[in-house]
């Protein structure tokens, strides 16, 4: 009766490298699936039958200091999709230096709500950023769908 027994070492660094891998390599899996598995963000379907605006970009005039700027809005069916000052150029721009930060702010506000309420005013200038807060939502008023 010969038995051969074997003796195997294992090294505590080695287990706990495999068993952290091991644990990143099935995280990542559960990731993948969870981000890339079909029907993941659906929308009701009435969603897309409800038209909110008429598509198009549409402007309005907005006047600081016996200067008029106009805030140009893109819009298309149910979406605000850009907003931006048309007309401004160097010598506003260096009157008020926080008015192209805060239409900025503003309209990221607005894309990623797609609302007008709830917007939260620079503390820098938040009469600036009323006043173009204000001609955002006429301007958004005039591609409104009656």
């Amino acid at each position: 009766m010969s038995s051969k027994t074997k003796i195997i070492v294992l090294h505590m660094k080695e287990i706990i490298y495999t068993a952290i891998f091991a644990a990143l390599g099935i995280l990542l899996i559960i990731l993948l699936v969870v981000m890339f598995r079909p029907g993941g963000k659906k929308q009701p379907a009435d969603a897309h039958a409800e038209k909110q605006y008429t598509p198009g970009i549409y402007t309005s005039a907005l006047t600081l200091n016996n200067t008029n700027l106009e805030v140009e809005v893109s819009v298309d069916e149910s979406r605000i999709n850009s907003i931006r000052f048309s007309n401004l150029d160097e010598s506003i721009a260096t009157m008020f230096p926080l008015i192209q930060p805060a239409i900025e702010d503003i309209a990221e506000q607005i894309y990623k709500t797609q609302s007008l309420e709830n917007i939260t005013l620079s503390e820098q200038s938040p009469y600036t950023s009323q006043v173009i807060l204000d001609a955002i939502a006429e301007t958004v008023e005039k591609a409104a769908v009656d």
